[in-house]
């Protein structure tokens, strides 16, 4: 069974078709920068856009940076804030004329890489974190998701902590590798203080260089290890999950 995955972010938005019995994209992944202002009209016509470059007809899973249930947006922080209270299932189900899900970008990597990748197996409490223009978060126990987690926003000397420790702070303030895990070094004691994770999967563009930085984090008691997927994590867990929610119907 095959679906084609959308993975919608706040710098750009990328999409693959997936082979769902191995997680293997099978074809190059396709990236468009994220229009900006990221509204409603500008994200569907990207979406619209990629899925007809595949000449896509079948399911399609999109993931969203933001709080999703039942395919409609409760929060957006890197989008534009007319996401709010949209039904992104049903506006990108009309402008690709096939059934859409949306869920969040992080559940959506954590779910891959939990089924394929580092989390295979894991039935203790798993954290993924994915750092890129902010940072998301997928919590699993027992294999299970507990969906939109968003602890990529608790405050930390007074601000968001994708504010200090994401990808694009680093790149902000062009923080050298060691002071930027000093940053992620105290998000993740705090993350750790609240649900214990035994096993923490750092996700994203930038976990390609994870040997450049997971050595360099400190004072975690956790498991820390790269997300086997890097950033393709997001497709495949979005293609995955519409596959799921078809069957399901």
């Amino acid at each position: 069974m095959q679906a084609l995955g959308i993975d919608i972010g706040g710098s750009g938005i990328k999409g693959a078709p997936v082979d769902l019995a191995t997680g293997e994209l099978l074809a190059e992944r396709k990236k468009i920068t994220t229009p900006q202002p990221a509204t409603p009209h500008a994200v569907t016509e990207v979406v619209r856009e990629l899925t007809s470059s595949f000449g896509w007809t079948g399911l399609i899973g999109a993931t969203f940076p933001g709080v999703v249930t039942g395919g409609t947006i409760r929060s957006a922080a890197n989008v534009d804030k007319a996401w709010i209270g949209m039904n992104a299932a049903e506006l990108f189900g009309k402008a690709t004329g096939t059934h859409v899900s949306v869920l969040n970008d992080a559940d959506a990597a954590g779910v891959a890489e939990m089924t394929f990748g580092a989390g295979m197996g894991e039935k203790r409490t798993v954290l993924m974190l994915t750092f890129g223009t902010g940072i998301g978060s997928a919590l699993f126990t027992g294999g299970l998701l507990v969906p939109n987690t968003e602890f990529g926003h608790i405050v930390i000397r007074g601000k968001d902590a994708e504010k200090r420790a994401s990808e694009h702070a680093k790149e902000e303030h062009r923080w050298s590798w060691k002071e930027w895990a000093a940053r992620v070094s105290e998000y993740l004691e705090h993350i750790e203080a609240l649900v214990s994770p035994d096993l923490i999967i750092v996700g994203g563009g930038i976990s390609r260089e994870s040997d450049k930085w997971i050595p360099l984090l400190t004072g975690v008691r956790a498991r820390i290890v790269a997300a086997k997927m890097h950033n393709d994590a997001g497709i495949v867990g979005a293609a995955m999950a519409v596959a799921g929610m078809a069957a399901a119907e």
